[in-house]
């Protein structure tokens, strides 16, 4: 459905694992970018890689500790010297903070997760940001839909991902006069690997079968399921491509209806 979008671009993406980050990676290829993927497991990026040039696409792989400037650096430096540009950044990685309440939680604990959710999303963004201003591109995070609720123990993983959203409208306003947009997608449960996992720990927990606890979920949606990660990668496509190119310090929720906004 995307073919043909991101024709003659190059996306960096991070945090590629077998999840969303992979579904990044194909569904940006299949639209005709050639990508460039970080993360630290170098054996994630490789199979992932793999893929990527199984659709006639260009795959770079640059293992990454987005935490550390000169990783940064060298990913920046990677991408521009193997492609020759970069037109979309999409920032995917992310910590989950410790699940507890704010008021008992280990606080060092919620500085690391601010440091992966917002700082090194920063510190990326800003390293590509020359890069993607030549070519009138795209940054785009990857959000979540905590930012929706207030469920307890959520406390510390929603701080994170309300800063992230601020930050996206405040690079929105200062780098729309160069011509980059900046945008960030939300997604609910996405049915993948990790979650398939967790669910089958929490039916067997209830002694149900897995089916059941994920009708369970899908029956909080307006779809009655659950997106898949491709699902999430499409509306990400979206917000890189042309096709979005008056939007800019939006937030896109995509959770099958789990949440209106």
């Amino acid at each position: 459905m995307a073919a043909g979008l991101l024709t003659g671009q190059v996306i960096v993406i991070s945090g590629v694992g077998p999840g969303l980050g992979r579904g990044l990676a194909l569904r940006c290829a299949a639209a005709g970018a050639d990508v460039v993927l970080a993360a630290r497991t170098e054996s994630r990026l490789a199979e992932v890689a793999k893929d990527v040039e199984a659709l006639g696409r260009r795959a770079v792989t640059v293992p990454t500790d987005i935490t550390d400037d000169a990783a940064c650096a060298r990913l920046a430096d990677t991408a521009l010297s193997e492609l020759g540009r970069v037109d979309g950044l999409v920032n995917n990685a992310f910590a989950i903070p410790p699940l507890t309440d704010l008021m008992t939680v280990d606080l060092e604990k919620v500085r690391a997760g601010l440091e992966t959710n917002v700082l090194s999303a920063l510190r990326l963004t800003r390293l590509l940001t020359p890069a993607i201003a030549e070519h009138a591109g795209s940054v785009v995070m990857i959000n979540s839909a905590v930012l929706r609720h207030s469920r307890r123990t959520f406390g510390a993983y929603k701080m994170a991902k309300a800063s992230l959203l601020a930050m996206t409208q405040s690079l929105a306003t200062e780098l729309g006069p160069r011509g980059v947009r900046v945008n960030t997608v939300a997604p609910g449960y996405i049915w993948a690997d990790n979650l398939k996992w967790y669910f089958g720990h929490l039916a067997a927990e209830r002694g149900v079968p897995a089916r059941q606890v994920y009708e369970e979920m899908a029956a909080t949606t307006d779809l009655r399921r659950l997106p898949e990660p491709d699902e999430v990668a499409d509306a990400v496509v979206f917000m890189l491509s042309p096709l979005a190119r008056a939007v800019t310090g939006q937030c896109l929720d995509v959770n099958a209806g789990e949440w209106h906004h």
